[in-house]
């Protein structure tokens, strides 16, 4: 569950309202302007990649273009895909260099995100230093992406209700045989790609943009799966960290279920501390204690696990698509007052509202067409960045812990290795620690109510790497940089401009 990070009142910077076009009609186009590469030595068989020249074209406000990067990096001469990117050229004198930002996901587009929302993404000293460039990664979104289902057979997939009781076998095959029909199409549509968009394939790529930038070092901003890119970045490449940030870190040595275990207990700890919020109020929907407000929240799944809401658009509102309404308010606190008008809306019966925050979720737009490819993406790059067990008893065993770990969120988290499980490409990767010994200092930034990317990972990820620098607020909501207060934004701009870190964590 953890993705780009998105609220309700920023859907500009959740990336969900894309530009249409690379040019403005209308205006008479300049000539491009070029990138020159580095000249850095590598192998003869990436030379013609890293000695590529990007040409950049006006995209409204902006530049773009777009880069060549190997299929398979394990064999250059195999095919290519295309990066897209998107650019804002420092605003002031003295520039340090190249920015790249990623907003999360996986599958988030950062081009999307600088495009639409530069200034939440970073503040203004750090657009007069830095050319900021919003790229999206192998997969996603403009770059050569994932390709699976139409919008009406994704409507079917994200919100189709199962026939049978939830954890029986039959609700097992249910389940892997309307996946296994997904990663069919996705195989279909995608090709060979579909085999190389895990996140060291999409490392290697920050390099390759890195290098055709013109930059010695790598200057990068990433965000929830972004500080997983980045610090496979940096332990591809420890040499070349030039100033990372990573900002609601993921720890790269938990395996699945742990992540997942971890995610369910931090979404039920952020519903917690919403009730808490809004029972002190006076328009909760809900009355009595916190633990009295979970177990009607509880309730409320089970309800419509048994009996789905019917939304005005023909859909249904099942327990799964209900958490994923829960969820997404939950990655910030400013969004906890739509959290309450959706429960309220589900009490009294209706769908509708509760439709719209899953539709966010998943970049659904009110027409019915889904506005980019992140789920696919999402779902494609996970499939290779961890393992998964396809044996039932396994699966049962463990959506028993979640469900014990966290009894309102944790019963709807089970059984996730099911769609990776029958993918059509196995993952080849093993989860381990991250160590990056000889990077320059790397910022690692924790919330330590961050439900998605739970501040231990922040506090693990700061342990494992040589060089990482804990950086931590006190605080609700997902990341902490542009969003929570003055003591992290300077922290993290006095890092980004001067190469400053702090000799302790600040504790924000």
């Amino acid at each position: 569950m953890s993705r780009t990070r998105v609220t309700i009142a920023g859907l500009l910077a959740a990336g969900l309202l894309a530009l249409t076009g690379c040019t403005v009609p209308g205006f008479l186009q300049p000539e491009p302007e070029r990138s020159e590469p580095t000249g850095e030595s590598v192998d003869a068989e990436l030379e013609p990649f890293y000695s590529q020249v990007l040409e950049w074209e006006r995209c409204g406000e902006f530049q773009c273009a777009t880069a060549t990067a190997p299929l398979d990096w394990s064999d250059p001469g195999a095919g290519e895909t295309e990066l897209a990117l998107v650019r804002q050229t420092a605003r002031g004198g003295d520039p340090i260099g190249s920015l790249l930002v990623n907003p999360g996901g996986p599958g988030g587009s950062g081009y999307d995100f600088i495009a639409d929302s530069i200034d939440f993404a970073v503040g203004k000293r750090v657009q007069e230093r830095y050319d900021v460039v919003g790229f999206d990664p192998r997969g996603v979104g403009r770059s050569t992406a994932v390709t699976c289902f139409d919008d009406a057979q994704m409507d079917e997939f994200l919100y189709g209700i199962p026939e049978s009781e939830r954890g029986t076998d039959a609700w097992i095959a249910e389940v892997g045989a309307a996946s296994q029909e997904f990663g069919a199409a996705c195989a279909e549509g995608t090709g060979e790609l579909l085999g190389n968009v895990d996140t060291v394939s999409a490392a290697r790529d920050l390099d390759l943009l890195r290098a055709v930038l013109g930059d010695d070092q790598l200057h990068y901003l990433g965000y929830s799966y972004g500080t997983f890119l980045g610090a496979t970045y940096a332990g591809l490449y420890p040499e070349r960290v030039g100033r990372l940030v990573l900002d609601g870190a993921i720890d790269p040595s938990a395996s699945n279920h742990e992540v997942t275990q971890a995610q369910a207990i931090g979404f039920e700890q952020a519903l917690r501390a919403y009730l808490a919020d809004c029972l002190s109020g006076s328009e909760c929907p809900f009355t009595g204690t916190v633990d009295e407000a979970a177990d009607e929240v509880a309730r409320l799944l089970a309800s419509v696990e048994r009996s789905p809401l019917r939304g005005s658009d023909g859909r249904f509102l099942g327990a799964d698509s209900l958490v994923t309404a829960i969820i997404f308010p939950l990655y910030s606190a400013e969004s906890w007052s739509y959290l309450s008008d959706m429960f309220e809306s589900v009490m009294l019966g209706e769908a509708d509202t509760a439709l719209a925050f899953a539709d966010l979720y998943y970049g659904r737009d009110t027409d019915g067409t889904y506005l980019d490819n992140s789920t696919e993406a999402f779902r494609a790059i996970n499939c290779l960045d961890y393992t998964y067990d396809a044996d039932p008893a396994e699966m049962r065993e463990s959506a028993a812990e979640l469900a014990e770990a966290a009894p309102i969120i944790g019963p709807y988290f089970g059984f996730g290795d099911i769609g990776c499980a029958v993918w059509p490409v196995q993952s080849r990767s093993e989860r381990a620690a991250i160590t990056a010994e000889g990077a320059a200092p790397i910022l690692v930034v924790g919330t330590t109510g961050d439900p998605a990317t739970p501040y231990e990972w922040a506090v693990a990820l700061a342990d494992q790497l040589d060089s990482g620098v804990l950086v931590s607020y006190d605080g609700e909501g997902h990341t902490a940089y542009r969003k929570s207060n003055a003591c992290i934004d300077t922290t993290v701009e006095a890092y980004l401009l001067d190469g400053r870190v702090p000799e302790a964590d600040p504790e924000c």
